[in-house]
């Protein structure tokens, strides 16, 4: 690198329903101010002097910005004819694991690097995933609906030694809950594109070997991301073939599952129970079934962003891959342009 500073544009979002953030807490959990920047900056002596940053809303600047920046920190922005608009820039990181919103990568030039924010989420992740398996363990999902309906009905239930989890998805989200849950005895088994072995799964298998396992699952556990490859399938047809005890919980992308069939499948009992954490849409439309379906319990997608934590853990990521910019090393947590995560 010579002498001149790396330019840095830092794009935050106003919130807005359907966009990133939803709502007017989650704006202020995941912007990342000049104070914010500058706490975590400081523990990176090294990297201050050689680097200029620009805080930005929405689009506000970014046009005129984005001209001399030689790295963009982002949610989202704006794709077409990024190389003319920004010819300078080297290198994309986005503030989220997922980056499904700006498929397909075929905008991104050659020497054009995208890093996320994979591993941030873990901690959060793996207790949430606990907690959730517990919950349906426990018949949380029902109890609820029986609070609701002014039902008084005893739901015992068993430790979960012994209980089988199928976990499809078992990178820094899925892999978090198998830690936890591993613990306490569950037999667990991994489901990711490669079989790649998971610590705390007694095996894992490949996606396209998932039919196996489903009818052997006390619980579901969804933690994709979104790609092609992963739509829709949890469907009818593969939610068919689970036993009616099964719990099913999803904190990865709604576009896994069918919604829908699941929906038919609580009201019918031939699903336990279930957890969402996620939804296409967000906030979830007042209109949509699902806050009547029962033993379903809606959290609106908090299973793995710390409060007021989120954004130092994004910005340790980023720093540590600014040193490594800086050094002209490769990066860590880039994403595969082809695979799309």
């Amino acid at each position: 690198m010579t002498n001149k500073k790396i330019k840095i544009h830092v794009k935050n979002n106003h919130w807005a329903p359907g966009s990133f953030p939803t709502d007017a807490e989650g704006e202020k959990n995941f912007t990342i101010t000049k104070e914010r920047f500058d706490n975590v900056l400081n523990k990176f002596p090294e990297i201050k002097e050689k680097i200029e940053v620009f805080f930005d809303w929405d689009e506000e600047n970014f046009k005129k910005s984005i001209l001399n920046s030689d790295i963009l920190l982002a949610w989202n922005f704006p794709t077409k004819n990024l190389k003319e608009q920004a010819p300078n820039l080297k290198w994309i990181h986005v503030i989220s694991a997922g980056v499904e919103h700006l498929l397909p990568l075929d905008w991104m030039n050659d020497d054009l690097v995208l890093t996320n924010s994979s591993g941030a989420h873990a901690k959060k992740a793996g207790e949430f995933g606990l907690m959730s398996i517990l919950m349906l363990q426990n018949h949380m999902t029902r109890l609820i609906t029986h609070q609701k309906n002014k039902e008084f009905v005893s739901l015992f239930s068993n430790p979960v030694h012994g209980k089988t989890v199928v976990v499809v998805g078992t990178g820094s989200l899925g892999g978090s809950m198998v830690k936890h849950v591993s613990k306490l005895g569950a037999n667990i088994i991994g489901v990711n594109k490669r079989g790649k072995k998971t610590e705390g799964c007694s095996k894992t298998i490949t996606i396209d070997k998932i039919d196996s396992v489903l009818p052997e699952a006390d619980f579901l556990y969804l933690a994709l991301p979104e790609t092609p490859e992963t739509k829709n399938l949890i469907n009818k047809k593969r939610l068919d073939m689970l036993k009616t005890t099964c719990g099913i919980v999803n904190i990865g992308r709604q576009s896994a599952m069918d919604y829908d069939a699941l929906s038919e499948k609580l009201k019918k009992n031939e699903i336990a129970g279930a957890i969402l954490d996620v939804f296409s849409h967000e906030p979830l439309d007042k209109s949509s079934k699902l806050w009547d379906t029962p033993n379903l319990v809606i959290t609106p997608h908090v299973s793995s962003d710390d409060d007021g934590n989120y954004v130092e853990l994004t910005l340790g990521i980023f720093f540590n891959n600014l040193k490594l910019f800086i050094e002209n090393k490769e990066l860590s947590n880039q994403v595969d342009k082809k695979l799309g995560y």
